[in-house]
């Protein structure tokens, strides 16, 4: 592992990204065939037991990717995918399952999310089933638990999607995620289509499970106010790369990248008063064609000739828990 992992002591990380990449063939449209959309590249992350790391980043940057790869739903590129100390993750029904068993995910719409012609013991109960537990009642007892957990009468098994809220749906999915005990829990932006005034609830619910079932959590969100309550470490992506990685008191406190720091002048908090009010210029870049360099440079009110001509900035360890891609940071305070 390069300098770009993060420090740990204890038992191994649940979750260990090295160089991933995962890249789409996209249709020029043009009959010139196809190019690499590269939408993971080059990634490394890690996640230990018990923890929730917050992944941030604007739309298009390549989160879901990530998760997507992780789950084993799209293929990788290349790198290693090392899930509770794991690395060989073929396409047989027996790895699927052993890595079911490990990973599950909440998706972002409760609504699509469930199968509305399945009532919740059999959303529930088939998960089980599948990885052997061929019980009838057991099965009936470990669903209603679960639903008790995440705050649900167990009556609720009876039923039907359709006869649920969006937050208690989503309460659901969280139990069908859970209710094979595994290591990591992936959640993609699962509180982005629920009404604000259930966000929260869902928020606390998720943090509840991860410290009563010592779960992990990979949290993706667009949302820093999100991550920020809920996050242990925070990785912050743009174009396919993590541009800083931290504890998420240091990423708060002091953001070393300028993307960082425009994510969070965004939030409309006046304590954060002294990080000054930082703006995005234009779009972001065509991940089909990102620009040479830095990728933020486009963008960037501080940039400078490396940013735009040199190598794409590697990172820089500012504290133990602490890294980021930045030219500034390496720069000689004599050249500006």
């Amino acid at each position: 592992m390069t300098d770009t992992a993060t420090r740990q002591d204890g038992p191994g990380p649940v979750l260990r990204l090295q160089d991933l990449h995962v890249h789409y063939e996209v249709r020029t449209g043009q009959g010139f065939g196809q190019v690499p959309l590269k939408a993971v590249d080059g990634v490394d992350l890690q996640i230990r037991p018990g923890e929730c790391l917050g992944l941030v980043g604007e739309s298009g940057c390549g989160k879901s990717s990530l998760a997507q790869a992780v789950m084993g739903l799209v293929p990788a590129t290349s790198g290693v995918i090392e899930l509770d100390g794991r690395t060989d993750w073929d396409r047989s029904a027996a790895t699927r399952l052993a890595r079911a068993r490990t990973v599950q995910m909440v998706f972002q719409d409760p609504f699509s999310s469930l199968n509305p012609r399945q009532s919740i013991a059999t959303s529930l109960g088939g998960p089980l089933r599948l990885h052997g537990v061929t019980n009838r009642s057991e099965r009936a007892d470990r669903v209603a638990e679960m639903l008790r957990k995440v705050g649900l009468n167990p009556d609720a098994a009876r039923r039907y999607p359709h006869e649920f809220s969006g937050g208690q749906r989503q309460r659901i999915c969280i139990a069908r995620a859970l209710i094979v005990d595994p290591k990591l829990v992936v959640c993609d932006e699962p509180v982005s289509a629920l009404d604000v005034s259930i966000r929260a609830q869902i928020i606390n619910l998720l943090l509840q499970l991860k410290d009563e079932l010592g779960v992990a959590l990979l949290m993706i969100s667009h949302d820093l106010g999100v991550v920020e309550h809920m996050s242990d470490r925070i990785a912050v992506m743009y174009l396919g790369r993590i541009v800083e990685e931290g504890a998420w008191n240091a990423i708060f406190s002091d953001p070393a990248h300028p993307y960082t720091r425009t994510l969070i002048s965004a939030i409309p908090d006046p304590e954060r008063a002294d990080i000054g009010h930082e703006r995005l210029r234009g779009e972001a870049p065509s991940a089909l064609a990102p620009p040479p360099g830095c990728a933020f440079h486009p963008r960037c009110t501080q940039a400078f000739a490396p940013c735009r001509e040199g190598a794409v900035p590697a990172f820089t360890r500012l504290a133990e828990d602490h890294r980021a891609r930045c030219h500034l940071l390496t720069k000689d305070t004599e050249s500006r």
